[in-house]
């Protein structure tokens, strides 16, 4: 697949060329993680809901407090699921003969472009499924009592196996 050279004028380097582009499969899936997370945010939900219906039995608006962390539980039960394939909808990916970019356009976010240079050096890593991935990257981030990594590469794409291919052949050019 090749992309239309106006709308890349500026990006790409002198001679650089577009050798694949695609998306990601929007699918939700349902990692055991994401189970552990549902059943908190239900549970952190419904301890709250039942807050708001004993406070509503004293009168007044005071139950409507308890709306906040209702919302809140919600969020983390259902956000879990729901965050990673509607950020997936938002997100392009391109192969060059010497680049990966990873394009978002994130409501709220705004818009973010990222290119990873792809050399001799560049691990590359092949995940199999349906759809399969291909890593290239990772960054470090921080939490509260440390670092945690996070892989970067081109997630949940139909032609996996295809994109790797290429990404070989780019990494043999790079090393001659």
């Amino acid at each position: 697949m090749t992309a239309d050279v106006d709308e890349w004028d500026g990006i790409l380097n002198p001679g650089e060329k577009v050798l694949w582009q695609g998306r990601p499969d929007p699918g939700v899936t349902i990692a055991p993680a994401s189970i552990v997370t549902l059943i908190f945010g239900l549970f952190f939900a419904g301890f709250a809901l039942l807050w708001m219906i004993l406070a509503a039995t004293a009168g007044g608006a005071f139950w409507m407090f308890g709306l906040i962390h209702f919302s809140v539980g919600l969020g983390i039960a259902f956000g879990g699921i729901f965050w990673e394939p509607w950020k997936r909808r938002h997100t392009w990916y391109t192969l060059t003969d010497s680049r990966a970019f990873i394009a978002r356009d994130l409501p709220f976010l705004g818009r973010s472009l990222k290119s990873y240079p792809i050399t001799g050096q560049t691990r590359l890593e092949l995940r199999d499924g349906t759809p399969g991935s291909v890593m290239f990257d990772h960054e470090m981030r921080r939490r509260k009592n440390g670092h945690y990594r996070v892989d970067i590469g081109f997630e949940r794409i139909a032609e996996a196996g295809e994109v790797m291919r290429l990404m070989r052949q780019v990494q043999e050019r790079e090393s001659a």
